[in-house]
């Protein structure tokens, strides 16, 4: 039955261009180039939703449509082929691509998130809606390190879904928790999305992980907050974790101090230094305790010290008078072959020797006869010669920014509360939290901050992570040869059909615009004098509509063509209508009928968890992403603050 359809298919679509081929030669009248490049358009997109690989469709309609351009010239039609091909090819950006893909796939393996859910569970216990926020949370942090929307929404609906399940959570409010914090990976750095825009819009791919920052967050937290609000209105959604599912196991030696649950952990840990009655105890093992417990104030200090230093130093270029040597002796004769003073102000002269160097009529410029040799590094100054003018970079101090204060008055207050209400269940729950949360934290950090702050290009922090992600899973035990394989495997797999894709953008776009189907929707667009906010709403619904039936691979670099040429006119910055494209394809992501994510999770749901259930749960969160769409329009500095601060855009 299935070959049946496929043939089916198959033999449509050839149909379709079959006969857009015979009426194009016919010569139908009122035919443009323009038209032919439309009906380009829209047989690519009617080929992939019947289920042709999309970078092939892409390479056969543009040398299709090509040769017909050409008037059935197959060899300027190949020189375009692989003029296209060889331009994708030599983008450096895209190098980015298979190393973000290897750290993802590295980190899945280390199989890190089964711990990361249970700290985070646990941390969060007394939060309404505790584990769908901690589904939340786990599903922010493993989409920023791996960037995969099916690994995230498949692994958490194996580790999270039953658990919510058994917890009595509405399947609504579990699939929406799942769904969209997987969707986070298309917009949170470091995206593959935004490294395919960024080579397709011809935008910083730095600019745009730095723009995505703040709207990541912002979407994540709007997410976290629903929850909440949604656990406090209908607790029969999200009912709270009992006693028993929030109790925390104490090791032996920290039972032996003796220690319980709800003791106050750094006085009983300094009591424990002293006197003889915790002789079964090792020092070692209550130095180490205090020494965890040191460790967020530690690490408060020196950030602390470290950025002060950072952001109240500012460079300032002083200036000094330099004298040079022998400036003293200006009226001393010059030595044979050597530079004269003249007596006219300023100027340079060289005496009539043989293979000295004569000042030309124009004031100031001095110029060499053919044949001179130049003349040596002493005597190339006079040497009564002015003091020379040297300028030195010198460090001013400033008083530190608002935010700073602000930032780092917030991290004190947490800080303050860790120690205030630190009792050993929590100090074991921060335990879990080190090996778990931070370090997936710190790799995240590493790779985004070297990138942001410019230490490094998106190249080069995408193989930082890999080592990264490769270091972790060694430090975890997860690492072997079918791991690595495996992982390279699927990194091959996945960078291929995105460089292919790539490639057939390219050839497709070339030979769209050599119809002139791009100047064709420019004047038509252009002839409905939208306004700004008319444009953005046109171009975002649109993207919406696509995002039903295409991947967002697919409308990047199909669509993203068509759209960016028209942003000058209507003076909106490449940069913030890349960070809508992608709030925008998150949505996509969670929209039915043909909602990715949703079908990810019906794969590995429980029998009785319907498709329908999960689509309810999805639209709430969808509404959310709308919101948040609004919200960046309205208030673009939260994608565009950061950029301008660290690049002066």
């Amino acid at each position: 039955m299935n070959m049946r359809k496929e043939l089916w298919f198959g033999f449509s679509i050839m149909g379709l261009v079959l006969l857009s081929i015979v009426w194009l030669l016919l010569g139908v009248d009122k035919v443009t180039h323009g038209h032919q490049g439309l009906l380009m358009l829209s047989l690519v997109v009617i080929a992939i939703m019947l289920g042709f690989p999309t970078a092939f469709t892409l390479m056969g309609m543009g040398m299709i449509f090509t040769w017909l351009a050409y008037d059935g010239d197959i060899q300027r039609t190949l020189d375009l082929m692989v003029q296209a091909a060889y331009k994708s090819m030599a983008n450096d950006v895209l190098i980015a691509i298979p190393l973000f893909v290897f750290m993802g796939y590295l980190v899945e393996r280390a199989n890190l998130i089964e711990k990361l859910f249970k700290s985070m569970h646990l941390a969060m216990a007394r939060v309404p809606g505790s584990l769908a926020v901690a589904t939340l949370v786990t599903c922010a942090i493993f989409a920023t390190a791996t960037g995969i929307v099916g690994a995230v929404v498949t692994l958490m609906g194996l580790l999270a879904l039953p658990a919510m399940l058994r917890a009595g959570y509405s399947t609504s409010m579990a699939a929406g928790a799942i769904t969209a914090g997987g969707c986070l990976g298309i917009l949170i750095p470091p995206s593959v999305l935004l490294i395919l825009y960024g080579a397709t819009a011809g935008v910083s791919v730095v600019q745009l992980y730095a723009g995505a920052f703040f709207p990541g967050l912002m979407l994540a937290g709007l997410y976290v907050v629903y929850v909440i609000i949604m656990a406090k209105l209908k607790p029969q959604w999200a009912p709270p974790l009992s006693a028993e599912e929030r109790r925390v196991e104490l090791p032996a030696l920290t039972r032996a101090l003796p220690a319980d649950t709800a003791a106050y952990a750094p006085a009983r840990l300094l009591q424990a230094l002293k006197g003889k009655r915790n002789a079964q105890v090792p020092t070692g093992h209550v130095l180490r305790q205090l020494a965890i417990v040191v460790l967020p104030g530690l690490l408060f200090v020196l950030l602390a010290v470290g950025t002060w230093r950072s952001v109240t130093t500012v460079e300032v270029e002083a200036q000094y008078d330099i004298q040079p040597i022998g400036a003293e002796s200006s009226t001393s004769a010059p030595a044979e072959g050597g530079l004269q003073e003249p007596p006219t102000d300023g100027g340079l002269q060289e005496p009539p020797t043989e293979g000295g160097l004569q000042e030309p009529p124009v004031e100031g410029a001095v110029q060499e006869p053919p044949g001179a040799e130049p003349p040596a590094a002493a005597a190339a100054e006079p040497a009564s010669a002015p003091a020379a003018t040297a300028a030195q970079a010198v460090a001013e101090r400033k008083p530190a920014p608002t935010w700073w204060w602000v930032s780092f008055a917030v991290l004190g207050a947490l800080v303050a509360v860790f120690y205030l209400f630190l009792s050993f269940a929590r100090l074991e729950i921060f335990k879990m939290l080190l090996a778990s949360f931070f370090p997936l934290v710190v790799l995240i950090l590493a790779v985004l901050g070297s990138i942001v702050f410019g230490l490094t290009t998106p190249t080069e922090a995408a193989a930082m992570g890999s080592l990264g992600g490769f270091l972790l899973a060694a430090a975890y035990r997860r690492l072997s040869m079918d791991v690595v394989k495996e992982s390279v495997y699927l990194t091959a797999k996945t960078s291929a059909m995105v460089c292919w894709l790539f490639v057939g953008s390219a050839i497709f776009s070339a030979a769209f615009a050599l119809l002139g189907g791009q100047e064709l929707i420019e004047k038509w667009v252009l002839s409905m004098n939208l306004s700004k906010v008319e444009f953005l709403v046109l171009s975002q619904v649109v993207i919406f509509l696509l995002g039903w039936p295409l991947e967002w691979t697919e409308i990047i670099v199909i669509f993203m063509p068509i759209f960016i040429p028209l942003l000058d006119h209507f003076g909106v910055d490449p940069l913030f209508f890349g960070l809508l494209v992608a709030l925008n394809l998150q949505t996509a992501f969670l929209s039915p009928p043909v909602a990715m994510s949703a079908f990810y999770l019906k794969g590995v749901a429980p029998p009785h968890v319907t498709l329908n259930q999960i689509f309810a749960g999805m639209i709430p969160f969808m509404g959310i992403q709308i919101l948040a769409i609004f919200l960046l329009y309205q208030w673009p500095g939260i994608g565009l603050w950061l950029p301008q601060t660290l690049y002066g855009r």
